[in-house]
């Protein structure tokens, strides 16, 4: 794998954020920038009796824009989890340039959910609530012959499909990976975190000592990822370093009390990176107590406590699938313009290993960065993004 890098480097050349901020990525960046989240409070959707905070899809205008890129006719034909993923992949292809039919051309998707919504409805089919099914209509609607492949690693998933990316095309399998995440939230989901007693009541505040649990949100999100040449890639341009999964099989729902997987990560990435070169680290930043907790241990044990620390669940809530992707964009156009993105909801240190929590806005000249996720299971990964990538 190392020896396919010599050469070569995986450049993002393509992406697109569909998001209840934005329908692209420079609207959602924007409307981050301004401040502004997407966060509510419900009452009795879905015939849920308990209230919740979340950040929810406005369907009409994402039902309005599917058919106005791809005809009003074809909606019907697939679900609102499938339109979203489709929207997205097409602004992003387009960017990108590319064939989506070629067969040098393979699809990803992230999700932890997907169409698990239709379990709801009396007359629903196995086949379409597997996330394999969508994934396969995804790929066929672009006409691309290859088996898509589904990541499905909890929070991880949108930084584990970006790592099979890379592994794909370092190995030569493919010359584009096109990595879409999306969650659709429903009410299996809801019920599902509120039966944990994880849903905070009101916005969630990452890392804040008053943090009271987390917020669920809707977003899809793609990144394509191409193989370059080194000589051919400018100063400007987005290359995914490093990407490392550490899985510490702690608990079923309890991340580590010692962050061991989530610091193993981060050493596997930054061996021979000095912390001083990195712009900021993009955490998980859930705001529950034992995630949040565990991530400052582990980013204190990797050395990195004096960098610059950001999180963004209190714009988008835990957006899951699309997390690792979404955070992934977000944080490249913070690094393009300059700036170290507030952690919306954040106020006063809630964690026993202190951190430089970004409480509001700042700058950076740097140009690399880290994101790192972390979910059940005791799954963790982390990723080093750096532009013009000269060293990677």
């Amino acid at each position: 794998m190392e020896r396919a890098l010599e050469h070569e480097l995986i450049v993002r050349t393509g992406d697109h954020i569909l998001s209840p901020l934005g329908m692209d990525s420079a609207e959602t960046f924007g409307r981050v920038l301004e401040g502004r989240s997407g966060l509510r409070r419900y009452e009795g959707l879905w015939g849920i009796p308990e209230p919740f905070v979340a950040s929810l899809l406005d369907f009409g205008l994402v039902d309005r824009a599917f058919g106005e890129r791809f005809g009003s006719g074809l909606a019907e034909k697939y679900t609102g989890f499938e339109r979203m993923c489709l929207l997205s992949a097409s602004e992003a292809i387009g960017e990108a340039r590319i064939d989506p039919s070629s067969p040098r051309v393979l699809f990803l998707l992230s999700t932890t959910k997907g169409n698990v919504a239709l379990l709801e409805r009396e007359n629903a089919l196995r086949d379409e609530v597997l996330p394999g099914w969508s994934a396969r209509r995804i790929a066929a609607f672009f006409r691309n012959p290859n088996d898509p492949v589904v990541v499905s690693n909890a929070c991880t998933s949108g930084l584990c499909a970006q790592i099979a990316a890379m592994r794909a095309l370092q190995s030569g399998r493919c010359d584009h990976a096109v990595v879409i995440g999306a969650e659709r939230q429903s009410k299996f989901i809801v019920s599902g975190f509120q039966s944990f007693k994880a849903l905070s009541p009101e916005p969630c505040r990452p890392f804040d000592r008053d943090r009271a649990g987390l917020n669920v949100g809707e977003a899809a999100a793609t990144i394509v990822y191409s193989r370059r040449r080194r000589d051919e890639v400018d100063p400007g341009e987005w290359v995914a370093c490093r990407g490392a999964i550490r899985n510490d099989a702690n608990h079923i729902s309890g991340p580590s009390r010692t962050g061991e997987g989530c610091y193993r990560a981060l050493r596997a990435i930054l061996r021979d990176v000095a912390p001083g070169t990195l712009a900021f680290i993009n955490a998980h930043g859930t705001a529950t107590p034992y995630n949040d907790e565990m991530e400052s241990i582990a980013i204190d044990r990797a050395g990195l406590a004096e960098v610059p620390v950001n999180g963004l669940k209190g714009y988008f809530g835990h957006t899951m699938g699309a997390a690792g992707i979404l955070e992934t964009i977000l944080s490249m156009r913070a690094v393009e313009q300059g700036v170290v993105l507030s952690t919306r909801g954040y106020a006063a240190c809630g964690v026993s290993h202190p951190l430089k929590i970004s409480a509001e806005q700042g700058t950076t000249d740097r140009d690399s960065f880290v994101k790192m996720l972390s979910g059940f299971g005791g799954c963790n990964a982390a990723m080093l993004f750096k532009r013009g990538g000269m060293p990677c």
